[in-house]
């Protein structure tokens, strides 16, 4: 720790330091909403046609390899991400501080770290909850103010390295898990929506029912608030859409609370087995998960406990195929929402029980790699959680590993 040195952060980085101008006359761009980035996961990168559409006026910000991405608008939601690879022409929201570090001064990606601690996104975050603004945001000012522990460039790039190589794997679990879902995704549009199989038509067996004949659509229920003895830490589990707009597995067993005994039997929250397919029915439309063991969610998912014959892959992507067509269909004047009544008259094609088989049967290997998958990137999320701090504040002493 004596090499450690206390440091502002704005002495050693630069905030939004490069800003495109129209003048610059791009014929199109690559375009990163602050929505579609989450803990350095980009879910959407828009490529936007100059020729054809206008740039949205939030697309500004210009960056740069190792520039540090980190959203102004309640930083504990963790949109940050960390620019590991060139990307041509990409632009991203005024709504991220696009931070530059110093090179002879800090390593990036051990300031990228620092700034993702749990302790400093809540400390921003509550910096945040008192500006004046329409929500709670933060300014480059702010992170410039922070006092950051900073050790040798060398021990610097330890510190990166080693929760780096957790990132990367994280990484690659995730590139393998979209592969595989592309696979079981592909394989059901080649046999359920373009008949490929049997030459383009559906077969003469097969008939068009609706999703109630698919299985039980279940609703669910909030117990209430006022009552501690309704919710606990370990009971049963009990899942609201939040949690799978904050968790972006396929699979779930558990939400951030769980219910008691008592709050399932005082609320309309109802128990689904192993398999079944949670669909958020508002608030938003579409959000989707496979509960890995028994669980219930609150009022805002119209979910479907599978027929045996019927089997969860083949609900599950008729629910994934079908988002748009379901949302369309949603009614409400506050919000949009889709009914129980409403969501089991849906048509659906219904296949005959061999082909169902044999479809769950594909589906199966499949799953069980990305719920393997998913599993191990959260145990080695949590790892990483665990050490990051303390790498921070040198209680780890790195000087002697080798890398």
């Amino acid at each position: 720790m004596s090499e450690w040195k206390q440091c502002r952060l704005g002495d050693i980085v630069h905030i939004n330091n490069d800003t495109y101008s129209p003048r610059e006359n791009w014929k199109w761009v690559n375009y990163l909403d602050t929505g579609n980035l989450n803990e350095n996961n980009i879910n959407t990168l828009q490529f936007i046609d100059l020729s054809i559409n206008k740039l949205p006026s939030r697309a500004r910000r210009k960056v740069n390899i190792g520039s540090i991405l980190y959203s102004t608008v309640r930083p504990n939601q963790r949109h940050y991400g960390y620019i590991k690879h060139n990307v041509d022409n990409l632009l991203v929201s005024t709504g991220f501080a696009v931070i530059d570090v110093d090179k002879a001064k800090a390593d990036s990606k051990y300031i990228y770290y620092y700034l993702t601690q749990n302790d400093i996104t809540e400390h921003l975050q509550s910096i945040a909850e008192q500006a004046v603004t329409t929500y709670p945001s933060i300014t480059p000012t702010n992170i410039e103010n922070l006092t950051i522990p900073l050790p040798s460039l060398p021990t610097q790039r330890k510190i990166a390295s080693i929760l780096s190589a957790l990132d990367d794997k994280i990484e690659l679990n995730n590139r393998m898990n979209k592969n595989l879902e592309e696979q079981a995704r592909a394989i059901y549009k080649s046999w359920f929506v373009d008949f490929e199989p049997w030459g383009g038509v559906m077969p003469s067996d097969w008939r068009v029912g609706s999703v109630s004949e698919l299985g039980k659509v279940v609703g669910g229920g909030t117990p209430s608030k006022s009552n501690k003895e309704y919710y606990t830490n370990d009971g049963i589990a009990w899942v609201t859409p939040k949690d799978l707009s904050n968790n972006k597995s396929k699979f779930i067993a558990h939400g951030e609370i769980d219910i008691t005994d008592l709050g399932l039997a005082k609320s309309s929250a109802t128990l689904m087995p192993k398999g079944s397919v949670l669909f958020s029915s508002r608030a938003p439309i579409g959000y989707l998960a496979i509960s890995d063991g028994e669980v219930s969610t609150n009022q805002g998912f119209k979910s479907i406990v599978p027929f045996k014959n019927i089997g969860t892959a083949y609900v599950y992507y008729f629910l994934k195929e079908n988002t748009e067509k379901i949302e369309n269909i949603a009614s409400g004047s506050t919000f949009k929402e889709v009914s129980g009544s409403t969501m089991k008259t849906i048509e659906v094609i219904i296949p005959d029980d061999i082909t169902l088989r044999k479809f769950q049967s594909l589906c199966f290997s499949l799953f069980e790699q990305q719920k393997m998958l998913e599993y191990q990137s959260r145990h080695l999320s949590a790892l990483r959680d665990a050490l990051l701090p303390k790498l921070m504040s040198g209680e780890l002493d790195v000087s002697d590993i080798n890398l």
